[in-house]
């Protein structure tokens, strides 16, 4: 179990192999990584008979600065290639997988995109995003409740962008553990669904810090809902006085080409430090 987030420990799966948590990798970019993946094994947090508190808290160091490290080597690829990586985080049902194929549909005919889709079971939100035509590889974490690094990095050498390309990675249903757990993206992306309480920003204030954007989603439902808009974006910025929000409906298309206007301003702003790449 990981002392940082207190998930059960399980067997990730990456699709089409199972993923060793002692395999060596490296992918085009990285280099030899020359590393195990032992981190995520400990006991849960509060919950260690015999460990001291300052042991947990080495112990829950130690596990951030090797995710750290792996994330540091996906970054490093992300900006060889090229490759906006956007992390977006929700909690269930915020719509999160609906907005991504819809964002992936709009896109497609202007940009190459792949998708790292995390859930801890099944593949059904990555047959529905291969349904679009976009490449995307499942991972399931089993008990685990978010990716780290080195899934990032491992999935990357099977899931091979392309130069210049954009890359969603869609983050296990959650607003606690990932937000401790880089992967190397450009941004972590909050979704935040109208049928949610307005107050999620100060409830998971970490997340909310630690997100560049928040997507509010099913705006269209607004009407049927007792839901304070200002409230929420007002919360949001208590916590992140930089956080940028957006108002979008998935369903209806509301509001979506700002979301895109901030993507392709994203990867501007990505490319404009390598000039190998076309824009």
């Amino acid at each position: 179990m990981c002392t940082v987030c207190g998930c059960g420990e399980g067997e990730t799966k990456i699709e089409g192999h199972e993923h060793d948590h002692n395999h060596h990798h490296h992918h085009d970019g990285h280099g030899e990584h020359g590393h195990t993946h032992d981190y995520g094994q400990g006991p849960a947090h509060a919950h260690a008979p015999g460990l001291s508190q300052s042991r947990m808290v080495q112990i829950e160091q130690d596990i951030l600065s090797k995710n750290n490290q792996y994330a540091g080597a996906n970054r490093r690829y992300f900006e060889q290639l090229g490759i906006l990586a956007l992390n977006l985080v929700s909690s269930p049902g915020s719509g999160k997988t609906t907005l991504l194929t819809r964002t992936i549909s709009d896109l497609m005919a202007n940009y190459a995109i792949s998708v790292i889709e995390g859930d801890q079971q099944t593949a059904n939100d990555a047959q529905r995003i291969r349904a679009t035509g976009a490449n995307a590889l499942q991972i399931n974490t089993g008990k685990g409740c978010h990716l780290d690094g080195h899934m990032v990095g491992h999935a990357l050498e099977t899931l091979k962008p392309e130069q210049g390309s954009l890359l969603f990675i869609e983050n296990v249903g959650n607003l606690v553990c990932p937000a401790a757990f880089d992967l190397g993206e450009a941004h972590k992306v909050a979704i935040l669904s109208v049928t949610e309480g307005e107050d999620k920003p100060v409830k998971y204030p970490d997340m909310f810090h630690a997100a560049d954007l928040m997507l509010l989603n099913k705006i269209d439902l607004l009407p049927h809902l007792d839901f304070d808009v200002e409230r929420c974006i007002d919360y949001a910025q208590r916590i992140n006085p930089r956080i940028k929000v957006l108002q979008v409906s998935a369903t209806t298309g509301e509001g979506m080409e700002a979301w895109y206007q901030w993507i392709v301003a994203s990867r501007q702003m990505a490319l404009a430090g390598n000039p190998a790449v076309p824009a």
